[in-house]
This record gives structure tokens, sequence and C-alpha cells, in this order.
């Protein structure tokens, strides 16, 4: 008896614990040797893998050992709400999968040595059959997964229209933005069910960490649908990102202090404030993003970029109580790990944390972490006026599929926030 008891519940556990892993497969961080991932569009520097069905995109990637490993590929399917699909292989990708990644070179004149890795997408040996979400996958030779990233691939099957808001909440007036829209199918068609077969997820500055999801239509007007949402779809504004240029490694350029020469390059970046409490103040960013470039050679960023350790410090007269403080940005996916951790020096009241990083123009923020929550703007602060990139995704599972395809995307911004 006792032990059918603990059967059952070992099941019943496994049964939970299968539903919780299905339900959000977080991108897996990549090792520390693993550095400067790109995956994107072929036509657009923002660096979000999205692409219209039959289009083309890349990742690339550095290896720092520079030994010129083997790493393979594999792409999986997922819903609209990341759960396993029940597709076949064969039913959203024709060729093969697991495939070696052939294309990549060793780094030319540089004190960092490494290996550049290049995959486009789709290739001759694997295309791709439907729309939705997928994930790719990257495993090395003793198949152990390196890293791993979403791609979404779309179809103009709908068309959006959107805008950005500050909030009607007057507790929320000052710091939050919300992102309102209306979907309409295409000319003669018609949505069958949209309470139960439209799923809209909306996504700021391409943080997944983020996003906001399953938001239902208000209501129709004909057959366009309406969210004209203000808590539902509302999301802190932050603040614009700060940046510094390296692309000419060996002197100094925006915001950046000065540069030494040891065995790699150090720079060492202009010491940041707490900007919690200032007044909003436009800069222009790239919304948290990077981009690889080299003033060295043949300006070649893929091979002849070099890497050097960037020093960033934060003033805080005293140590900020039960919270851990991190840089932030595209360079490592938004992660906060011990790679990007800071440490406090009460010597000179600041925090201070270094990356390897190479070559380029980099966007980050200091975020804070507490046992319980990511706090992303109590240090850097949050406004209603700050610029910010938002992305509507439309799912819509047709009568009779078993997925979800993603049927129409639309881009807005915030730069001219509606009252």
């Amino acid at each position: 008896m006792l032990k059918n008891y603990w059967v059952k519940h070992f099941v019943i556990l496994g049964y939970c614990f299968q539903i919780l892993w299905g339900q959000n497969p977080q991108e897996t961080d990549q090792p520390q040797f693993i550095k400067s991932i790109v995956f994107k569009n072929q036509s657009t520097e923002i660096q979000f893998p999205m692409v219209k069905l039959g289009e083309s995109f890349h990742l690339h990637f550095d290896d720092l050992n520079g030994d010129e490993r083997n790493y393979y590929y594999r792409i999986k399917y997922f819903n609209h709400d990341w759960t396993p699909s029940n597709l076949f292989q064969n039913e959203y990708l024709k060729g093969f999968n697991n495939l070696r990644i052939e294309n990549y070179q060793t780094s030319f004149n540089t004190l960092q040595p490494y290996t550049h890795y290049q995959l486009d997408l789709p290739n001759n040996q694997t295309q791709f059959l439907i729309s939705g979400n997928y994930l790719l996958e990257i495993f090395d030779e003793s198949d152990e997964m390196v890293f791993s990233r979403r791609f979404l691939i779309y179809e103009n099957l709908s068309t959006v229209e959107a805008s950005v808001f500050r909030t009607r909440d007057l507790e929320f007036y000052q710091t939050h933005q919300s992102v309102q829209f209306s979907i309409n199918p295409l000319k003669g068609a018609y949505f069958r069910d949209p309470q139960n077969q439209i799923h809209v997820s909306i996504i700021q500055n391409d943080q997944w960490n983020t996003a906001l999801n399953n938001l239902k239509p208000q209501y129709n007007n004909g057959s366009r649908l309406e969210y004209r949402y203000d808590t539902e779809s509302r999301f802190e504004g932050g603040n614009e990102y700060l940046f510094f240029d390296s692309k000419g490694i060996q002197i100094t350029s925006a915001n950046v202090s000065y540069v030494e020469l040891n065995r790699l390059y150090e720079t060492y970046l202009t010491p940041n404030f707490l900007r919690r409490g200032y007044p909003y103040s436009f800069t222009q960013d790239i919304n948290g993003d990077f981009i690889v470039r080299t003033l060295q050679g043949s300006e070649n960023g893929d091979i002849e970029a070099d890497y050097s350790w960037v020093h960033f410090s934060l003033s805080a007269p005293v140590l900020l109580e039960d919270q851990e403080i991190y840089i932030y940005g595209k360079f490592n996916n938004y992660q906060l790990n011990e790679e990007n951790k800071m440490y406090y020096n009460p010597s000179l009241e600041i925090y201070e944390g270094v990356v390897l990083l190479k070559q380029g123009i980099y966007n980050y923020k200091y975020v804070a972490k507490t046992p319980e929550y990511n706090l992303y703007n109590a240090i850097c602060g949050s406004h209603a006026l700050t610029e910010n990139r938002y992305l509507i995704l439309v799912y819509y599972r047709f009568f009779g599929n078993q997925y979800d395809s993603l049927i129409g995307i639309e881009e807005t911004s915030s730069f001219e926030v509606i009252d």
C-alpha cells in the first residue's frame, strides 16, 4: 500500500514537471567560450530572427577556443505559447535536421584567437514548410547542447494597425506605456472563433522575458478585431539605453574613458550614475542591441574584430541592500548571470563589472535582482516618453490544422507616444 502511494506521487510529480517544462522553453545560455551570437534577418541590422516564409536569415557566433570544432544544428517547432507541437518533423521541415555547420573561418590578426561560424537558413538541405514558432539548437561533437535561440517565420495573411499610448491610470501615467491595436483579415476572409483560435503576443525591444501573451479581442468591428486595453497591454517605459563605441579598439571614443594593452585590450568606460528619479532625457539608442564593427584591416568584423575586456562602473554611495546588480543587454541575450554581475567596491563607492566583448557599438543598462524579482528599471528609472520598439505577433489555428500559424506581425514605436 505504501509503495503504491509513493509510486502514484512520483508519477504525478513527474507529470507536473513535464507540464511546467513544456510551457516555456527557455533559450539556453551559451558557455563563456561562445561569444557574439548574432541571429537575425539578412536585410536588417536589428537582431531579432523573424522572417517571412521563404526568406532567409543567418546565425553568427565565435568560439574563443579557436580550434575549429564541429558544431551541429537542430530545429524544433512549437505552438503559439511555446509548448511542444505534436507535428512530425516532415510536417514543418523539408530536408534534413541535425547537420554540421560547414561555414567557418579563423580570426585574422587578432590578439584573441577565435573561430567564427556562420549558418544560413533556409539552405539547400533544410527548408521550412509552415509559419510559426521555432527553436534552433546548437550541439557540439559530444552531442551536448551549446546554446539555443528562438526564431519566427510569418505569413502576410492579416494586417495589424497599432499605436502606443500613455496609460490612463494616473498612478503609472509618467512611467508606463500601453499598446493598442486592431487585426484585420485579408479581404474576403474572416476569423473563425477568434476568442479561442486567435492568440496575440506583444514584445518590447525584442525581449521575450517581458512579453505579454494571450490577449483576447475586446470586441469586433465588423471583421476587424479590436484590442483597446490599457492595463492588460501595459509596459514599463524604462529609460534610453547607455552605449559605448569600441570600433577603434586602440583609442578612446564615445563613452570610453581610456584603453590599456595587457594580454588583451582593456577598455574602461566612463562611470555611470543611478538615473532613477532624474528627469527624462532623449538619447538615440538601438534598444539594447549591439553591432559588431572594426576599423582594423579590411574592416571585416566577422574575423578581424578583436576582443577586449570592457570595464563598467556604476556610482553608488552605499551598497544596495538585498539587490544584485547586473549589466544588461543583447550581448548576452538579456540574461542575468555571473558573467555580467557587478560587485561593490566600498573604497570607490562604485559597482564594478568586467565583460569580454567584441569590437563594435553596444547598448547596455543596469538592472537589479532581488530574491523574488528582476527589477529591470530600478536603477535606470522608467519614463512614459522613452522610445521603445514594440512587436505584435498574431497567431491563428486554421480549421483542421494541428499547429498555430503566425499570420501577421506589426512593428510600432513609442517615439511619438499618444496622450
